[in-house]
């Protein structure tokens, strides 16, 4: 008897793609209404909404592929791997926007955070040493680093109650 298992990583493959090109139009969106300086929760907020019915389309498609079988260890290797591919295309898009499309924008963003920071009432010192700890996140490397390791943290978070509310296993029925 043949097993015709479908595969975790075409589903993570596809759907990570999927969500990759959904960034990308989230950032150009974002980009062409000049909100991409300021994030802050609502962009947070759409983003996490985004990633979640990528992850549960991805889930879904699954386990109707697999026969209505699905294990949690199955779903969070789909969630997780489709999270780390979407956040390796966004990455690689936001160092162009960032360095290419509008090599500008940190230092539109440093100037954004420093009236924030004036209107909130902090003095010139404390704005000063914020400034200089910011200047030390801005190097590509190591935003690339925190976004990768946001996108896994979150696509394990976002992962795992669906998976765990969709998994069925053979054995139990």
């Amino acid at each position: 008897m043949e097993n015709n298992q479908p595969k975790t990583s075409k589903y993570a493959l596809n759907y990570g793609m999927l969500l990759g090109l959904i960034s990308i139009v989230f950032f150009l969106i974002l980009y062409f209404m000049d909100l991409h300086y300021q994030g802050g929760i609502p962009v947070l907020v759409v983003s996490l909404v985004i990633q979640l019915g990528v992850i549960l389309a991805a889930l879904r498609a699954f386990k109707t592929a697999n026969g209505g079988y699905m294990s949690l260890a199955e779903g969070l290797k789909i969630g997780v791997g489709l999270c780390l591919i979407g956040g390796i295309i966004g990455i690689i898009f936001s160092q162009i926007l960032a360095n290419v499309i509008d090599p500008d924008m940190m230092q539109k963003q440093l100037e954004i955070a420093r009236a924030d920071m004036a209107d909130r009432g902090l003095n010139q010192e404390q704005i000063e040493a914020q400034m200089e700890m910011a200047k030390k996140f801005q190097k590509p490397w190591i935003q690339a680093a925190f976004a990768l390791i946001g996108s896994l943290f979150f696509g394990f978070i976002l992962t795992l109650i669906p998976a765990l509310v969709m998994k069925k296993s053979e054995s139990e029925y």
